[in-house]
């Protein structure tokens, strides 16, 4: 007889979920209705912050951490001998409904071990959503974990109560899943990956909504891959992720650094620890994808796979290519000027607009936005350089591996892998920095 109460399921589960780290801001605009309880908000269901950056604002947890599979990796595999806990579809209710009540929360992220069979799990896990939407009129966020091999119809069916859904890649490469995961195959991953797009896909084009049911996956969907656990290089991870987003229009694809908390003799060691800088330097290869028009093959090679751990990717590419500089800010044209260190999207608009309205200069750049301590070695403003200095690979190289230096010890030295839970008692009383505020909202985190 099961005699575990809520409380110890909760800290279970929650804490068995850390390591999916595939949510983010909702994506999706939902105002409350008379009779309804929730709402969503496009730019930041992750709007509460621990006090190191990480959002809180969701329920994070498992319905169960029982699992069919023995992916050797996971900490929930069937061999493993760890304290196992399910949810029923009405404590989960339940949990969403009362934390949402003290505003602990804006919404829920479900994933789920896989019980019985894949199928079955998901068709747990839409009772839940059912149960939200119609017995307790949440409209809230819910982001959805789907589990791969579960039948198309109940996908279906959960597409139209949950905002966002995500399937997990899980590892680079067929290679790497036949090694760590030889229950799951890379054609039952895609497969429901291929579903949601269409399903998205088919609602735009239909331009309405079926009659008593909401938008299908309105948020979209992503996917998680695991790194360091295989041995794929840094090439062919953004390249799966450059067709990830080509092929299936996916909203992000998260990294989640390996992080070795079960033994196998297929599983390497990382003396070193998990690969956070390498997951750090993949975040940021995978903003140029998405949002400054650079693509897999212009940032890495087979004859050059790997990154550069002491400069991020932007500056790597740059200097590497100091053909294209020093870009003249006057007169360079949008993307160009995406493409230099120390200049966004947003101060490239910036730029843009404010070079219609008269002549520019180097404070004016910094109040734009404009980190000139990078952007110095790239840029003129009316034909000169903020600084003397030479434009000349090593000598940019090492100016800006100094300034870096820093903030990678930071990154390679933290526990950030660990999430916050409302089970830690680590009693961190400082404000969260406004800028990792920032980054947590736009999803840079």
């Amino acid at each position: 007889m099961n005699t575990m109460t809520l409380s110890e399921k909760l800290k279970i589960l929650s804490d068995a979920a850390k390591y999916d780290v595939a949510c983010t801001s909702s994506g999706v605009d939902r105002k409350g209705t008379k009779g309804a309880i929730g709402n969503a908000v496009a730019s930041g269901i992750c709007h509460s912050f621990s006090a190191d950056g990480r959002c809180i604002s969701l329920l994070k947890i498992l319905m169960t951490n029982e699992c069919i599979f023995d992916c050797k990796y996971c900490v929930n595999r069937v061999s493993r001998d760890t304290k196992r806990a399910t949810f029923t579809p009405d404590e989960i209710c339940n949990l969403t409904m009362e934390f949402y009540k003290r505003n602990y929360i804006e919404g829920l992220f479900l994933s789920s071990g896989v019980l019985k069979n894949p199928t079955y799990t998901m068709e747990l896990m839409y009772e839940i959503l059912w149960k939200l939407r119609t017995k307790y009129r949440f409209q809230g966020y819910i982001h959805v974990k789907g589990i791969p091999g579960a039948a198309s119809e109940i996908i279906e069916r959960i597409g139209y109560l949950a905002d966002r859904m995500s399937v997990n890649l899980e590892l680079p490469t067929s290679e790497g899943m036949k090694r760590l995961t030889p229950q799951k195959s890379r054609k039952t991953i895609l497969g429901p990956m291929r579903q949601i797009q269409m399903g998205i896909k088919t609602q735009k084009q239909e331009l309405m909504v079926r009659s008593g049911q909401g938008r299908f996956v309105p948020a979209g969907q992503s996917t998680q891959m695991i790194i360091g656990a295989t041995p794929e290089s840094d090439y062919q991870i953004v390249s799966v992720a450059e067709a990830l987003y080509a092929k299936y229009e996916l909203k992000r694809v998260f990294y989640s650094a390996y992080i070795p908390m079960v033994q196998d003799a297929l599983l390497p060691t990382l003396p070193g620890g998990p690969p956070l800088l390498r997951e750090h330097r993949l975040y940021q290869a995978d903003w140029l994808l998405r949002y400054y028009g650079f693509k897999a093959d212009e940032l890495l090679s087979q004859e050059r796979p790997n990154f550069n751990i002491f400069l991020d990717p932007k500056c790597d590419w740059a200097i590497r290519h100091l053909e294209y500089f020093p870009v003249e800010v006057e007169k360079a044209d949008y993307h160009m000027l995406l493409r230099v260190p120390g200049i966004g999207v947003k101060s490239a608009q910036r730029i843009v607009r404010a070079r219609r309205m008269g002549k520019l200069d180097f404070p004016a750049l910094k109040k734009m936005g404009i980190v000139l301590k990078r952007a110095q070695y790239f840029i003129t403003c009316n034909g000169k350089m903020m600084n003397a200095v030479r434009i000349e690979e090593n000598y940019i190289t090492n100016q800006l591996v100094y300034a870096e230096q820093k903030k990678n010890w930071e990154i390679s030295n933290t526990d950030s892998y660990r999430q916050l839970s409302l089970f830690d008692d680590w009693n961190i009383t400082a404000p969260p920095v406004q800028e990792d505020g920032w980054k947590a909202l736009t999803g840079q985190m």
